[in-house]
């Protein structure tokens, strides 16, 4: 198996609550088997949604503007697998993590200065509604990221039925999540 270096970005507001314990759950199994891996909390930083003011780089960075997403960039640029673990906010991603998301169109632009070079990438997601269904938002947004991205999906892991701190513990969630990041 070769060592990868893997950029865990999550989205949770909630210190320690249900995707936070399976973002850590996913880095216990990784750095188990030697990867290198960074946790980028997106819902402790300041991150300002894309402007669409079409900058990107022309300051010597992927954004114009001085927010925390210009110390997420260089965790991009070293990273060859992205994860993104995340609670379900009305069917996607919280605003938080999107607008992380949102701002690595930087990487898309023709005058992009360090191309990213993710391979793969991979979904933990947890919501507090019952049944599948309503992951099917998120689950389109982010397959359509990776497609778009050209990253192999390394898969998806959503759990229902957890909205309490700490509910996750009464599923098997965190064992399939440390599994994924054994497997990679």
């Amino acid at each position: 198996m070769d060592k990868k270096n893997i950029l865990v970005l999550t989205g949770s507001p909630r210190k320690n609550g249900n995707s936070d314990r399976m973002a850590n759950a996913f880095i216990q199994g990784a750095l188990s088997v030697g990867h290198e891996v960074v946790k980028f909390e997106s819902a402790r930083k300041e991150i300002d949604g894309c402007k669409a003011c079409k900058t990107c780089w022309k300051k010597g960075k992927p954004c114009s503007f001085d927010d925390s997403f210009n110390e997420l960039a260089p965790l991009l640029e070293a990273a060859d697998v992205l994860v993104f673990s995340t609670p379900l906010y009305w069917f996607g991603f919280p605003a938080q993590i999107k607008a992380a998301i949102d701002k690595m169109n930087a990487y898309l632009v023709d005058n992009c200065k360090t191309p990213l070079k993710i391979k793969g990438s991979l979904l933990l997601v947890c919501g507090g509604d019952e049944g599948m269904k309503i992951f099917d938002g998120i689950i389109t947004t982010y397959r359509q990221i990776a497609s778009y991205m050209k990253w192999e999906e390394k898969g998806v892991l959503a759990v229902p039925n957890v909205s309490e701190k700490g509910d996750i513990e009464a599923t098997d969630a965190l064992l399939k999540a440390e599994e994924y990041g054994k497997s990679l």
